[in-house]
């Protein structure tokens, strides 16, 4: 079994514990696949005007950003961080159940918010509690399983609402989506919180049981390799997160009447290349280095865009796409991983954990806002080939800025503070 050669450092190896995560990130995905995506349609189903719909899901994005920094320093500080992964499930639960009972403006956008602060808690926790399970040395090949499980997940949540929602009226989708929050808190439960070392769960490998000595938050913005990692991720979001709604626009005058079937082959695919590679990515983390991953990862999207540029048939759009998995696959696996390299001993893994993520956040909100004022002003191949521009920096920054961060490459680091 793979849980098995997952061995964490001086400690005997919590199996059932990890068998535990491999479920957590299933059911995890599901939970969000089956709520996030419905949410428009169910509101829209219920009346509501797309400028309300706008403004909700802005709310909960907003809120995501905000709390991801200091969401960051509470999964640091905590000890019973499966206690901080329960309580933002539990939210999520009950902002599911707000839809669906009482959709009014004020109580979904309270709900959004919550879901919002939720989420910026959740994708940190699990990294957390992964490595306190396994440490640092085993940690690419969990973060490659967790990421292949939480695909498999996703897609089999998308598939199970696709066809409650063909049977059913869309409000029941999101009571479906309720009861999946259960056996996310079934599969938490399974995790021994002994098995988490409190140490190596913040970046700080040789203390448990105790609180860790911490570098302060200056020390974090201080250190280029950090900021470069964040600033690539940054413009990468500025350029990925626009690719899909701009070729969905394309579709929607091209072929409007295969539109939806051709969006669903170009988000189903890349998910299933996701599930296939993420555990190779993260071995070949261990033997590669971090460096030549994030390259690969990086460099898929000038040349998706590029192609984007130059044709809108369906069939290569399809294939092209297939593309995105590599990405998914190599960053979904690495970017914990480069930050846990870059804060392992400092006891700040989580806050710059929250600081990456909201500085990708900001790029990816950013995104289809300005790639929207290309494509209004000089057309659509315009559009893509901003987007390749942009990608092509992230990369060039990357070669050039950001060394490699595989434990054994990096100089030593002072003593926390």
């Amino acid at each position: 079994m793979l849980a098995r050669s997952l061995k964490p450092p001086a400690a005997l190896l919590p199996a059932g514990s990890l068998e535990a995560l491999d479920w957590l990130n299933f059911f995890l995905a599901a939970l969000l696949m089956g709520f996030g995506p419905f949410v428009t349609v169910y509101l829209a189903d219920r009346g509501w005007v797309p400028e309300s719909i706008g403004f909700v899901l802005t709310a909960s994005g907003l809120a995501g950003l905000v709390t991801q920094v200091p969401g960051g320093e509470l999964i640091d500080a905590v000890k019973a961080k499966r206690a901080v992964v329960g309580t933002a499930t539990a939210a999520v639960i009950l902002v599911v159940l707000v839809y669906r009972l009482l959709p009014d403006f004020p109580a979904v956008f309270t709900a959004a918010t919550i879901q919002g602060t939720a989420g910026s808690l959740l994708g940190p926790g699990i990294a957390a509690i992964s490595l306190g399970l396994v440490g640092h040395e085993a940690l690419g090949e969990r973060l490659g399983r967790n990421q292949r499980f939480a695909s498999i997940g996703g897609l089999t949540a998308a598939g199970t609402m696709g066809v409650v929602g063909y049977l059913l009226p869309t409000r029941d989708i999101l009571l479906v989506a309720a009861l999946l929050g259960f056996p996310v808190l079934l599969a938490l439960g399974g995790i021994r919180s002994a098995d988490i070392h409190y140490g190596r769960s913040c970046g700080a490998p040789d203390h448990h049981g105790t609180e860790p000595p911490r570098a302060s938050r200056a020390d974090l913005l201080k250190d280029r390799r950090l900021i470069t990692f964040a600033v690539c991720l940054f413009l990468f979001q500025v350029a990925n997160a626009s690719i899909l709604p701009l070729i969905s626009e394309s579709l929607v005058h091209a072929e409007r009447r295969w539109s939806s079937l051709i969006v669903s082959g170009l988000i189903v695919p890349p998910q299933i290349i996701v599930a296939l590679l993420a555990p190779w990515a993260g071995r070949t983390a261990d033997s590669w280095g971090r460096r030549p991953l994030l390259l690969i990862g990086l460099g898929v999207v000038p040349i998706r865009a590029g192609f984007f540029a130059l044709t809108q048939d369906p069939a290569l759009l399809v294939v092209i796409q297939v593309l995105d998995g590599l990405t998914g696959a190599t960053l979904g696996v690495l970017t914990a991983l480069v930050i846990a390299d870059l804060t392992k001993g400092t006891g700040r893994f989580n806050l710059a954990q929250g600081l990456v993520g909201t500085v990708s956040g900001v790029g990816a909100s950013l995104s289809t806002s300005i790639s929207g004022l290309f494509v209004e002003r000089f057309g659509q191949t315009a559009g893509f080939m901003s987007v390749m521009t942009v990608a092509l920096l992230a990369v060039a920054i990357l070669w050039v800025f950001m060394p490699e961060t595989k434990p054994s490459a990096l100089p030593q680091r002072p003593g926390a503070r």
